[in-house]
């Protein structure tokens, strides 16, 4: 079984939740908190998600209330493509264009239904390499 890292502030606790257990069939989903909706700052879990899919060449899913802050958190690493997506078709683009590792969610914008085909798109959707790949490496120069 496949494995993906969650995370979320207080603010997108419950919609973390939500897609954990929507995610725990077909995933083995390692949760790197928020544990509540008690209010914790944003920076310490993008920073948490970002390292452990950098260690385990993984992906992940980092929410917040408005997507913004995780994913301007995430991207402060070399080698992070975190991408902030409000659709399904941004969430493939964002796989297949720029072979994002983590997607970054606003939980305060979308309902359940909406965040899960959003997570869907982005999880069937592969890199498709090719003149994509050497734009990719010039993110790391």
């Amino acid at each position: 079984m496949d494995y993906l890292f969650i995370t979320s502030d207080h603010a997108a606790f419950h919609q973390k939740e939500m897609l954990k257990s929507y995610l725990s069939e077909r995933f083995e989903v390692i949760d790197l908190g928020a544990d509540s909706e008690q209010k914790v700052p944003y920076p310490k879990y993008g920073k948490k998600i970002a390292q452990k899919v950098l260690e385990a060449d993984g992906r992940g899913i980092a929410l917040c209330g408005s997507g913004i802050g995780i994913s301007i958190q995430v991207n402060r690493y070399k080698g992070i493509r975190g991408a902030l997506c409000h659709d399904g078709e941004e969430a493939a683009l964002s796989r297949q264009h720029n072979n994002s590792n983590i997607l970054c969610l606003a939980g305060r914008k979308h309902d359940d239904q909406k965040l899960q085909e959003i997570v869907d798109a982005w999880l069937v959707a592969d890199f498709e390499g090719g003149r994509h790949q050497e734009r990719i490496e010039m993110l790391d120069e």
